[in-house]
């Protein structure tokens, strides 16, 4: 498989789980890659472990100085950045009367501020580059409607959605297609901190949230960081150009639109 051949692509938070089985397939796929992650030990050992077309930059997506640094060393080292998947973020949850600021500065700092200012960043490396490109931001189900105990977090996923659409209107006119992906449920690292969140506010045994929620997918199982793959390939090609402004879901049926 080559559909990438030739591209460089940054991936944010790929040090693990979702964004390193991007940074994996996107190698397969022929791409060049940058692991950039606040984790640069992490993201190190990654870009070993997939192979020499995989490299680590440390990037620190809530602060300015360190996305502008990244991205210059990226497109130094590769001659340029053809894609972006916007993929770090965190997640917290609580009841509305016990959201706390702290939370919410931070959530909205990485999932939302963070997703913009690498966009611009990168987006301003293409202009500057003339040849177009492809950015993809993370979404979520969560950014389709709100949830009782994850008011800030679904708050951030439909800003992302909200960013995406004007994003994509505004730098299609430079040749730069930007969409994004809603996953649902999707198992590995990252859901094992929202289960035990879960546990601690609904009083369920560990694990139970994770059963629950798999099994309430109507193909009959959470997600895989795999399943999410062929989507962030599909939009990085060509056979994407005339998709502007999209956030499409890969959620095994959890929402229509």
């Amino acid at each position: 498989m080559s559909r990438l051949a030739g591209k460089t692509a940054i991936i944010t938070g790929a040090a693990r789980g979702i964004g390193q089985a991007f940074a994996e397939r996107y190698v397969a796929e022929g791409a060049t890659v940058a692991i950039a992650d606040i984790d640069l030990e992490r993201a190190t050992a990654t870009a070993s472990r997939i192979g020499e077309q995989a490299f680590a930059v440390h990037l620190d997506v809530s602060d300015q100085a360190s996305i502008d640094a990244a991205v210059k060393a990226v497109a130094d080292r590769t001659g340029g950045i053809d894609i972006l998947i916007n993929n770090a973020a965190l997640f917290d949850l609580a009841p509305i009367i016990e959201i706390r600021r702290e939370s919410f500065e931070k959530l909205f700092s990485i999932n939302v501020a963070g997703t913009l200012f690498t966009l611009q960043a990168v987006a301003k490396s293409m202009i500057a580059r003339g040849k177009g490109g492809k950015i993809i931001n993370m979404a979520s189900q969560a950014g389709r409607r709100g949830e009782a105990l994850v008011g800030v977090y679904c708050a951030t996923k439909a800003a992302v959605i909200s960013l995406t659409q004007s994003a994509g209107l505004d730098l299609i006119r430079h040749g730069i297609n930007v969409n994004a992906i809603a996953p649902g449920v999707v198992d590995g690292e990252h859901w094992d901190h929202v289960d035990a969140l879960f546990a601690r506010h609904e009083n369920l045994a560990p694990g139970e949230k994770k059963r629950l929620v798999g099994k309430a997918v109507p193909f009959g199982r959470m997600g895989t960081a795999d399943d999410l793959t062929g989507m962030a390939v599909f939009l990085a090609t060509k056979d994407a150009d005339y998709i502007v402004a999209q956030t499409y879901n890969v959620d095994g049926g959890n929402w229509m639109n």
